[in-house]
């Protein structure tokens, strides 16, 4: 039998852009890198972001511009600026990812790496940083901002690019469903507020956070006063330090209340107690954390340990890795749903795009930028009346990044320009 990752390449891999429109324009013409920017930008959030997987009032993030140049066969030039977010949060509790080490990572390592091999397209990004271990989000940062760039230049939308890419055959939707999640509140009555309060602005779907002693009271709490809402809910890990049946019987007191998915109960690197603990309860399980390759979703789904995927472009290690994931789960007719880390504007516009193929059948963590933050490094990203979010019909991911906002969150910014020609 071959290797778990080459029979997932076999059902999902392909050389992106090939057979696309975008990937035989940008082929007429050459691509250049222009050079590669960081800049650390520091969000205050409305409400301090409380999970088991961290707690934090403002977003520390690492964002990462590129400026790429096509040149037509004419002589033409083009050039675009192009961003991508690092999707590590503040602390290492989510992974071993955080916003700090993604800044050294990226400056000692991943950016001499790309300037050295003069990368100037997405696809060439993973290729160039084969030898570097580990630091996905900080990895796929970069991705997305040469993607971004290039399809500016181009002229093509992201969520159109993605479509192309996937094998799926069909064209991305024009809107996602929205979805959101909440924290752990201080209380029950704050959190049945801030659920109504996220009802009101149109979600259709809300995911709860839980934990051990915080779980089936606050989940009937919700489905008494919203029946017919789609409901999550999200351990984050935290049922691993129960004994296994203790864990089995309190995820199954949760069978009763029809929730859409169950996120995340046990730890991370649990493959096979996600597998025991499956059959044993009515709630579709749902995997995030251990999911950052292809080859992983596929052993998951292989030995039964989800019914559902969580798919995060920066846990993959960039939006083409999780095109081929999507494509994994959909020939096995596996629902996904595109997850969310407290995105900018920017890692919130790719998000967007990606969750526009077919197969992203339950809502995200897709919501309004005002969810999370007053102000924005982009422009408003809103919550239509019928719970949906519009595709943007520009360029790119479709982020219009504010200057005078990120002038005013920026901690720092640094420029290494490319190899003079």
């Amino acid at each position: 039998m071959a290797p778990v990752a080459d029979k997932a390449r076999a059902e999902a891999e392909r050389r992106p852009g090939t057979g696309t429109a975008v990937g035989a324009k940008l082929e007429e013409g050459r691509l250049h890198l222009v050079g590669l920017e960081l800049v650390r930008v520091l969000l205050p959030l409305r409400k301090a972001w409380v999970s088991e997987a961290g707690s934090f009032s403002q977003r520390d993030s690492l964002l990462v511009r590129a400026i790429v140049r096509l040149i037509s066969p004419a002589g033409g030039v083009d050039e675009s600026e192009g961003w991508g977010e690092c999707a590590a949060l503040p602390e290492p509790t989510y992974s071993a990812e955080y916003t700090a080490g993604a800044v050294e990572v990226s400056e000692r390592y991943i950016l001499p790496a790309l300037l050295g091999a003069d990368v100037a397209r997405a696809e060439d990004v993973a290729p160039a940083l084969s030898s570097l271990k580990g630091h996905r989000m900080a990895k796929a940062a970069f991705e997305a901002a040469l993607l971004d760039a290039g399809l500016r230049c181009a002229g093509v939308r992201m969520a159109d690019f993605l479509a192309g890419l996937s094998d799926t055959g069909r064209k991305p939707r024009e809107s996602v469903m929205a979805g959101v999640a909440v924290g752990l509140p201080r209380s029950l009555p704050e959190l049945l507020d801030e659920v109504a309060e996220r009802v009101g602005e149109g979600y259709r779907r809300v995911k709860l956070k839980i934990t051990p002693g915080w779980d089936e009271e606050p989940v009937a709490a919700v489905r008494r006063q919203w029946p017919e809402l789609m409901l999550f809910a999200d351990a984050n890990g935290s049922y691993a330090a129960l004994p296994f049946p203790e864990a089995v019987a309190r995820l199954g007191r949760l069978d009763g209340y029809a929730l859409a998915c169950l996120e995340q109960p046990l730890g991370d690197d649990d493959l096979t107690g996600h597998a025991r603990l499956a059959p044993q309860l009515a709630t579709p399980l749902c995997l995030d954390e251990p999911l950052t390759s292809l080859a992983s979703v596929a052993t998951a789904l292989d030995i039964g340990a989800c019914s559902v995927v969580n798919l995060k472009a920066g846990r993959l290690g960039g939006l083409l890795e999780a095109v081929r994931a999507h494509d994994l789960c959909a020939k096995r007719k596996v629902p996904v749903w595109c997850g969310g880390m407290v995105e900018t504007g920017v890692g919130r516009a790719a998000n967007l795009a990606l969750a526009a193929l077919p197969n992203f059948s339950l809502p995200g963590d897709l919501s309004a930028s005002g969810r999370f933050f007053e102000k924005d490094v982009t422009a408003p990203l809103g919550v239509s009346s019928d719970g949906t979010i519009l595709l943007p019909a520009v360029p790119g991911s479709g982020a219009v990044v504010d200057g005078e906002g990120l002038e005013a969150f920026s901690a720092w910014r640094r420029w290494w320009p490319a190899r003079s020609r």
